[in-house]
């Protein structure tokens, strides 16, 4: 067996370990604050009936858009759009304890996200620092979990600066996600306004961040990096490009955290019309061999089948949605299925996975959230 297989055979195998001898899987569904939502969604899911029982929902504030799971499972960070004050213009990032029974959250602190419109929070590998993306102030931010899980008031605020070549979109800064490398030791910031990812070293001591050796690696013109995943066998990164509907593919270098440019692929399907489209999220299947890829307009999942050695990417279709503005997925740590919250419909539709030929299929279940935008999953032992 080639080794690629064999790496991603055993991380399978672990984690379906991990999961199945879970006692409850838990979803927390981030939205906007429209529509009649209730902010956090707190849902138990049974896989064997299809079925959700809705257990609690937390509206501190306005906007809880995007959520993150500490690697401990003990705690969860939601980035809120609303400020701490009614005269704050940045937005309020909570932290919550998890309760390891019942799923259920209780607040622990709150801080200043720092700039205005955070739309993306993420966890180091290590649970020892939070990265925060702010859009509309075009900054990020980090911050040094306590013992207790809250956060500290940002440790490093880092503001971007110039623009690109799309007038409308592209005339300041637009932070839009921070991903932490498989080892924890670099993150990599997509600035959707300056068509560049940035590569910071982290010091996970002091949570401070330092632009890497190699500072940035820079988009196609007017194409507009959103989100990034980084795969977990092979040293490549796939970029979700916004404007210019491709994703773009990158070589790691693990050593200095450089992103060498190999390649980008088209994600729109010709047999689907849509008067505009903007790429929105991007991940990769439990067993490495899949890459999926939302469009909003389109509406519809990408699929691509990622060559284990080369990483480049074979297109091979593309599914709807199976609602509007799929902004946000999750694939299922069990690789069974693929959670998609279609943000304009209000629904989070939950498709069947097919590991032979990374086809999805709906499987005719899906829940009413209103303003759905994100997705986050927690098995419970």
């Amino acid at each position: 067996m080639h080794r690629f297989h064999f790496l991603i055979l055993l991380f399978i195998t672990s984690s379906t370990l991990m999961a199945q001898q879970a006692d409850k899987e838990i979803w927390y569904v981030g939205t906007y604050s429209e529509a009649g939502s209730k902010g956090i969604y707190v849902l138990e899911f049974d896989r064997n009936f299809m079925s959700f029982e809705e257990i609690q929902t937390v509206h501190d504030k306005k906007n809880p858009t995007f959520l993150t799971v500490h690697p401990s499972k003990q705690f969860l960070y939601a980035a809120y759009r609303e400020g701490e004050n009614p005269e704050d213009k940045n937005g309020t990032i909570i932290s919550y304890r998890i309760d390891s029974r019942t799923g259920e959250l209780s607040k622990i602190n709150e801080v200043s996200s720092a700039g205005a419109s955070p739309c993306h929070i993420s966890v180091d590998p290590t649970g020892e620092v939070v990265f925060v993306s702010n859009y509309q102030g075009g900054n990020l931010a980090s911050y040094k979990v306590r013992e207790d899980g809250g956060l500290h008031p940002a440790t490093s605020f880092i503001q971007h600066e110039g623009s690109g070549s799309v007038p409308e979109r592209q005339a300041a800064p637009h932070m839009h996600s921070m991903i932490p490398s498989l080892d924890g030791n670099f993150v990599y910031a997509s600035d959707l306004g300056i068509d560049k990812i940035m590569t910071y070293k982290v010091d996970r001591n002091t949570g401070n961040l330092s632009p890497a050796a190699r500072a940035f690696v820079r988009s196609e013109p007017g194409a507009g990096p959103r989100h990034l995943t980084l795969h977990r066998e092979i040293p490549f990164a796939y970029s979700v490009e916004e404007l210019s509907n491709t994703v773009a593919i990158y070589e790691v270098n693990q050593r200095n955290g450089r992103l060498k440019p190999k390649g980008r692929v088209d994600m729109l399907s010709d047999a689907v019309q849509s008067e505009k489209n903007s790429a929105a999220d991007i991940h990769i299947s439990v067993d490495g061999r899949w890459l999926y890829a939302s469009n909003r307009g389109q509406d519809n999942l990408a699929i691509y089948r990622i060559n284990g050695v080369t990483g480049m990417l074979q297109p091979v279709g593309h599914e709807p949605s199976g609602g509007a503005h799929p902004r946000n997925f999750k694939v299922d740590a069990l690789g069974d299925f693929i959670y998609v919250a279609n943000m304009e419909s209000d629904n989070v539709v939950i498709f069947n996975h097919q590991p032979l030929n990374g086809k999805i299929e709906p499987s005719g279940t899906s829940i009413h959230i209103p303003r759905a935008v994100c997705v986050e999953q927690l098995f419970l032992n």
